[in-house]
């Protein structure tokens, strides 16, 4: 027994079998995007927290980090310290605001991870392994975010 690709497949008259297969295929891409948006919200949330402990450590003049000579962005550890706990919080509250997937929400996360990509890059002289970790996790986070239209689900 063969099927007509042309028939209809699901009971509304003009679904194509190749349409439907179209269909289910973006319904997965939406699915994953979805589960990585939560995703990144989560990551922004854990980011957001780590920032702000390594700020507190950083505005503790904490014994961890040590500069190399020739830095053009110098500022001392303390200023330091006290951008990454305002930038900390700020990650924070995008990442709560991002649970609830309102558009400025994601908007505003999509901003504060490209941000913290620019802060963590500036960032490197004094952690640098941990800042190309935290690049890498804005870049998955903007991926997951500007993928994501909750409005096909």
């Amino acid at each position: 027994m063969t099927t007509d690709p042309a028939a209809p497949t699901s009971g509304r008259p003009g679904t194509t079998g190749a349409h439907a297969a179209s269909t289910a295929d973006n319904s997965t891409k939406q699915a994953v995007a979805t589960g990585t948006s939560i995703a990144a919200a989560a990551l922004l949330l854990v980011a957001g927290f780590i920032t702000l402990f390594q700020g507190i450590s950083a505005a503790a003049e904490d014994d961890v980090f040590v500069a190399g000579p020739n830095y053009v962005y110098e500022l001392d550890l303390t200023s330091w310290g006290w951008i990454h706990i305002v930038f900390g919080v700020l990650l924070i509250l995008a990442g709560l605001a991002l649970m609830t997937g309102a558009l400025w929400a994601r908007i505003v996360a999509i901003g504060l991870a490209a941000l913290s990509i620019i802060v963590n890059f500036l960032w490197i002289p004094w952690y640098p392994l941990w800042s190309i970790l935290i690049i890498a996790i804005d870049i998955v986070i903007i991926w997951a975010i500007a993928t994501w239209r909750p409005e096909r689900v």
